[in-house]
């Protein structure tokens, strides 16, 4: 018998398969855009950590062949995923190359950050290290975001939160904290949302 949900399929795996999307994770974003409506047609959207590409998906089909989406990972899509409105950047973040190519692509309406560091199975790195993948998506968002664009980026619990959200709301009107349904129950992954990007947040350094 499996001794935790991430050995067995639970009931939003065998949901996500059944239509059409590579991983679970895709539920997640749907709560998010539900409560807080950061997705619109027509929209640019910029999906960082995209791999294996559910949270694409989700959004190619919001954006109905409308808008485009850019994404990057270091790992490929799943090879289903594609359209006509998809760029799609392999690549590391941090590099100075891939955030070029993705600055000539912007500037986005939203930004988008489903990204985990390898984890170690101690907690207290693992938090640091998924700590550093938010301030990252930070940076894209505050230097790519165009004014009133929206934020949403993973963190995991423990993570300084409270400092992270102090950071976001002096570039959003609004940035709190959430955690979707579809998170695995004993999952310590929760989100940061930001929204409405202020006029006087620079898109640049």
């Amino acid at each position: 018998m499996a001794s935790s949900s991430y050995e067995k399929p639970d009931f939003w795996s065998r949901k996500a398969f059944s239509e059409g999307y590579p991983a679970r994770s895709v539920y997640k974003l749907k709560e998010i855009d539900e409560k807080f409506g950061i997705l619109k047609k027509n929209h640019n959207v910029l999906d960082l950590g995209a791999s294996p590409g559910s949270w694409t998906v989700f959004v190619l089909r919001a954006l109905e062949e409308t808008g485009h989406v850019t994404s990057i990972d270091l790992n490929p899509l799943a090879k289903e995923v594609t359209a006509q409105n998809l760029t799609f950047i392999q690549g590391d973040l941090y590099e100075q190359q891939v955030r070029n190519q993705a600055l000539k692509l912007g500037p986005y309406d939203l930004v988008i950050c489903d990204a985990a560091p390898p984890t170690t199975g101690n907690k207290t790195v693992d938090t640091a290290r998924s700590v550093g993948l938010v301030e990252l998506a930070i940076y894209y968002a505050k230097t790519m975001l165009k004014p009133r664009g929206n934020f949403a980026v993973k963190i995991f619990q423990g993570g300084d939160q409270q400092k992270l959200l102090k950071e976001m709301r002096e570039i959003f009107e609004v940035a709190k904290g959430f955690k979707p349904e579809a998170c695995r129950t004993e999952s310590f992954e929760t989100y940061l949302i930001g929204l409405n990007k202020k006029q006087q947040a620079e898109n640049n350094e």
